[in-house]
């Protein structure tokens, strides 16, 4: 059987939007979802088309490109820590109570970041019905892309995430947070990715729990559920070895 990672790879690469030319493609994917997809965010806040903010300034971006069309199919962001500005508070911070503070006294800040921007574009989205949520979880059905394809498409979550591991390890994070809907948290719990909550479900463009998970927690986790899907997280173990 040919492994997640190498049919993902045979559609798909994960780019990381390092060049000025790159972050506007993100910028622009982000609009796209954030302003016109699911209106999470005021058009007319961003004249220019890009949607961006002073976070962007210290984030790691990364994109995933379909290879056939050379479309960007999604995007996703890890904020790190503000190196003029360490107590800078992330999203998280200003947005949820967080009532858990004891898994975060021996979190140093310079270790800890949070998963943000995670969307993928209308175009590659799983269930028309989701089409209002900037992630989701199953497939629909389009004419424009083959059916090799379309079978592929849920595995654009678990890219987000081996985006978001790639941008740990090249930059020396161990935890980081992240804001959960209900629906997503059941799906990456059922994938091995338990986050830890820590404080109450909030309305926050939709219900969302904060959430915390350090990131050899994750892996381990999905190492005992799906090797496969490992494998695409840790691009078979190059980016966090076992």
């Amino acid at each position: 059987m040919t492994a997640i990672i190498d049919v993902f790879n045979d559609y798909f690469e994960m780019i990381p939007a390092v060049s000025d030319e790159l972050k506007e493609a993100v910028y622009k994917l982000r609009y796209q979802v954030y302003c016109i997809e699911t209106g999470f965010e005021d058009p007319g806040q961003y004249p220019g088309g890009m949607e961006f903010d002073d976070y962007d300034l210290h984030s790691v971006h990364y994109l995933i490109r379909h290879r056939r069309s050379g479309d960007y199919a999604a995007t996703t962001r890890l904020i790190l820590p503000d190196a003029d500005c360490p107590e800078k508070l992330f999203p998280l911070e200003q947005h949820f109570e967080i009532n858990n503070v004891a898994v975060l006294d021996a979190i140093g800040r310079k270790h800890l970041g949070e998963a943000s921007r995670l969307c993928v574009s209308k175009a590659f989205k799983k269930r028309k019905n989701e089409s209002n949520r900037p992630v989701s979880v199953d497939c629909d059905e389009q004419d424009y892309f083959t059916s090799h394809e379309r079978r592929i498409f849920p595995h654009i979550s678990f890219a987000l995430i081996a985006c978001l591991i790639r941008a740990c390890h090249e930059n020396d994070i161990h935890y980081f947070y992240g804001t959960l809907e209900p629906a997503w948290f059941r799906f990456l719990s059922s994938s091995g990715i338990h986050f830890t909550k820590i404080g109450p479900l909030l309305d926050y463009r939709g219900e969302r729990w904060p959430g915390l998970i350090k990131v050899s927690d994750l892996l381990d986790g999905v190492a005992a559920k799906n090797k496969g899907v490992w494998n695409l997280l840790t691009n078979k173990g190059c980016y966090w070895p076992v």
